[in-house]
């Protein structure tokens, strides 16, 4: 029986002592070697006639884990190649996939990704299981990927292929409305800063690859969330606003319709997350959703030891899935 809202053991590495720190250390610092470089990139050309480019590792394993990055993150970050690298050394196959346009090259249409985007999701989960075989198959999710996969499992609810066993996400602003509004802060404005300059860029370039496709007149002015998905994120995916996009887009009120074992971690001193994101109601009237709430961990972060290769996020999604394994062996 999984436990409906927990906390953890996971202690941060000295030192780390605030969730910013937690934040942004393995983001600048941390270092994945020898694993890109064995990815094999297959492209998956998608019904409306756009591709995502999926990073696979494989030794043929009967079982695979599908990951699911952040926002502008792409299979190349090291909190998707540490994850990947952990389960690949435990016999699991890996297919890190990337979002529209986060490849490295861009797609084939003015649309790119959102935070409720779970049918590029779902077709990646297709091609595991139809194209590769798989038998069995966990999705991870990081941050909006995190949304993403839980999103997917609320929607497809007992329709999902019976091969995705279980999920995991981590640090998942489960109210994006909510977690746009922190950011927005000064306090926190590091973060939507950072943020806004690879999304200003990212829209320079497909206007640059589709001359005429976007007004960029006010595109320098801007500096929250808001005004990017009201001008670009919302129409381009057939939102009325923002407001609309973060009301249908968040994964909150798909949670009870999980039906598959899911954990969800997300530490209490996250910088990204308000009270909202932390879903303790839904924990407890779901018994497939186990809720875990570190005090710890910053947002994708988890450091538990400065010179340890794998992450206490690793250790725990791995955990987890092998649990599954054994439920169903």
């Amino acid at each position: 029986m999984l436990t409906a809202h927990k906390t953890s053991a996971f202690n941060p590495a000295w030192p780390l002592p605030n969730g910013h720190l937690e934040t942004i250390y393995p983001s600048l610092f941390r270092k994945v070697n020898g694993l890109t470089g064995r990815y094999v990139r297959e492209r998956l050309e998608l019904p409306d006639g756009d591709f995502l480019d999926i990073d696979r590792l494989t030794r043929k394993a009967s079982q695979a884990v599908i990951i699911s990055h952040g926002l502008e993150g792409n299979s190349y970050r090291a909190y998707v190649t540490g994850m990947a690298r952990a389960f690949e050394a435990r016999g699991w196959d890996v297919l890190a996939w990337n979002f529209r346009g986060c490849s490295g090259v861009m797609n084939r249409f003015p649309r790119f990704y959102h935070s409720g985007d779970t049918a590029d999701l779902l077709s990646v989960v297709r091609f595991a299981i139809d194209a590769c075989g798989y038998e069995q198959v966990v999705l991870i999710g990081f941050s909006m990927g995190g949304n993403m996969t839980l999103k997917l499992a609320g929607e497809a609810g007992e329709g999902l292929p019976r091969e995705v066993t279980g999920l995991v996400a981590f640090s998942v602003p489960c109210d994006l409305a909510a977690s746009a509004k922190k950011l927005e802060k000064s306090a926190f404005g590091l973060y939507q800063r950072r943020f806004m300059r690879m999304l200003k860029a990212k829209i320079e370039a497909k206007e640059a690859d589709m001359p005429g496709t976007f007004d960029l007149s006010g595109l320098e002015r801007m500096r929250t969330f808001r005004e990017f998905d009201d001008t670009f994120t919302a129409p381009l995916h057939g939102f009325r606003d923002a407001a609309d996009y973060w009301d249908k887009a968040s994964c909150l009120p798909w949670l009870p319709e999980i039906h598959r074992p899911a954990l969800l971690v997300s530490a209490l001193n996250d910088p990204f997350l308000t009270e909202s994101c932390f879903p303790r109601e839904a924990a407890r009237a779901n018994p497939c959703l186990t809720l875990e709430t570190p005090k710890h961990g910053g947002h994708t972060g988890f450091t538990q030891n400065l010179s340890a290769p794998v992450l206490w996020s690793e250790l725990r999604a791995l955990k987890f899935a092998e649990s599954l394994q054994t439920k169903t062996g």
